[in-house]
């Protein structure tokens, strides 16, 4: 995509080297003159105009602090205390001493740190935990033998984030009930992690965890990436945990690549020791001085901040959007308001419709709202062509900053009066292919390959069967018609579940397709039927 700027600024004979040895464009648009310098200016407060002129665009935020849409909307005290954090050079272990300091006066916890996100506070402080601060064994890390190596865990907290502690070389020991918990302390338990939520109240709570671990000297750890940040006490370490982790870019407002750690002073003094600055296994998720006073800004707003005010802004955004889409015949919407939990607290809202009526479905919505400009994604979507036509889009205001709500509450209204057409998927046909038996599966990724076994059975043009993969296997469903197959799959692998979505043609005794990894992408994929080898008797 062309670049105007650098056009411009190129034309009068300055490189892009010369560019950016000078400082910055905008430096070079001052040294070009003040028209230009203006211009420039414009052009850089434009909202999202630094990730167009690479080709990017940007898009409003109605989901929440999704890593994938970059998370949340920095404060602009934090964005002040980063850009005046840059300006000075400082030793590493005294800024932390000093925001350490400031962090306990805050929260009520003993000590606390700023890391590069929660999985990065979750890795510190497992290597706290296992080394503590002896440097012998911080430079055997990940090499477990001879120190603490397991990290128990209760079932419900086995989860696709628990890498952070897995990284460092760890077993994982889940467990189930009072019994299993009870069971699995020994000489190599490094420290209980338990992720924040559903659960986290009950028979195996932290509450319940910590009094047991306690009396077996063991640390506990909870991750509340996502909750907001509770203070004077921190809810988690009033029900016994050692230390809690928060990521700084979601409820907090604080830089994206930034969280916190709180708790005892000295697992978290250790936290710091086996993270960068230090040459230790830590140093490769390293915290930069501007995310150190980002986060420290931003806990200092959550104190200051009017949390009421925020609710009562939110709702008003969310009543302007309904306001809007209920001038369309057959739109109904609902305003939400959150559970208990304290992970992204946000009232949210329903929009529902009858997508044969209006001629659009839920699914089609956010399709179009995410591909035409402005770019807006919204928090859910319901409702399938040539299915189920009950349809629905929901929205969550938080992350939205003033002027949002009118574009999406126009938007909305605009893709809901006057629907884009959208076209019934055509469906493949004819007399179904016979596919049951065992196939030799075969997956082309973005970099490596792998071999897996399908076994089918077919009832018609349904399909059912197993997905055996490396280390674990599934249920499959799915369909045929004529040569075309379709079919979806998964298993539980470590505490998240790996899915696939098949599409192909059959020729003979082969297959072939492209099969969707959800968040890791496409493949592609061949499979052949297998051939049972059958022996020969010797006269």
């Amino acid at each position: 995509m062309p670049n105007p700027l650098w056009n411009r600024l190129t034309s009068r004979g300055l490189s892009r080297r010369a560019l950016f040895q000078r400082g910055s464009v905008l430096a070079a648009a001052h040294a070009l003159g003040t028209g230009m310098e203006q211009t420039a200016s414009a052009d850089a407060m434009q909202p999202g105009n630094i990730y167009r002129s690479i080709g990017v665009r940007p898009v409003i935020n109605a989901r929440g602090t999704f890593t994938i849409i970059t998370g949340s909307t920095t404060l602009p005290e934090v964005k002040s205390a980063m850009e005046e954090a840059s300006r000075s050079f400082v030793n590493m272990d005294e800024l932390m001493e000093g925001v350490g300091k400031r962090l306990a006066e805050l929260s009520g916890a003993e000590w606390g740190i700023v890391t590069a996100g929660c999985c990065a506070a979750i890795t510190h402080f497992t290597a706290s935990t296992i080394a503590g601060g002896n440097p012998e064994r911080m430079q055997r890390l990940p090499n477990l033998s001879g120190l603490k190596s397991e990290v128990i865990v209760p079932a419900y907290s086995h989860n696709v984030y628990d890498h952070a502690v897995r990284m460092l070389g760890t077993k994982l020991i889940v467990v189930h009930d009072r019994a299993d918990l009870e069971g699995a302390f020994n000489e190599r338990t490094a420290m209980v992690y338990i992720l924040a939520g559903p659960g986290d109240d009950g028979p195996l709570g932290t509450q319940a965890i910590s009094e047991v671990a306690r009396r077996k000297n063991v640390p506990v750890l909870v991750d509340a990436a996502a909750e907001i940040l509770t203070l004077k006490p921190n809810v988690h370490l009033q029900r016994g945990a050692s230390a809690v982790a928060y990521s700084g870019g979601k409820c907090i407002r604080g830089p994206q690549a930034a969280g916190l750690l709180l708790g005892e002073k000295s697992l978290i003094q250790g936290a710091w020791i086996n993270s960068a600055p230090h040459h230790a296994f830590g140093r490769s998720v390293k915290v930069g001085k501007e995310e150190v006073m980002g986060m420290l800004a931003a806990v200092e707003m959550w104190v200051k901040r009017d949390h009421k005010a925020e609710w009562k802004q939110w709702e008003g955004w969310l009543d302007q959007i309904a306001t809007s889409v209920k001038r369309v015949d057959g739109v109904t919407t609902q305003l939400r308001q959150p559970s208990a939990d304290l992970s992204n607290r946000t009232p949210s809202l329903v929009i529902t419709w009858d997508g044969a009526k209006l001629g659009i479905t839920g699914q089609e919505a956010a399709k179009h709202l995410l591909d035409t400009d402005p770019r807006i994604v919204v928090a859910g979507s319901s409702g399938v062509r040539g299915g189920n036509m009950a349809s629905s889009v929901s929205v969550v205001p938080y992350q939205m900053t003033p002027g949002d709500e009118k574009v999406v509450a126009d938007r909305l209204y605009a893709t809901l009066s006057k629907p884009p057409k959208f076209d019934t998927p055509a469906q493949p046909e004819g007399q179904p292919t016979a596919v049951a038996g065992q196939w030799e599966l075969h997956m082309e990724f973005v970099r490596g390959s792998v071999n897996h076994k399908l076994v089918l059975e077919q009832d018609g043009g349904k399909l059912m069967g197993t997905h055996e993969g490396e280390f674990a296997a599934g249920d499959l469903t799915g369909t045929v018609a004529g040569n075309s197959v379709r079919f979806q799959s998964g298993y539980g692998t470590e505490g998240t579940r790996v899915s696939y979505q098949f599409t192909g043609k059959l020729e003979g005794d082969k297959m072939s397709g492209t099969v969707s990894l959800g968040e890791y992408g496409d493949a592609s994929w061949t499979a052949e039927r297998h051939q049972y080898r059958t022996g020969t008797r010797r006269g």
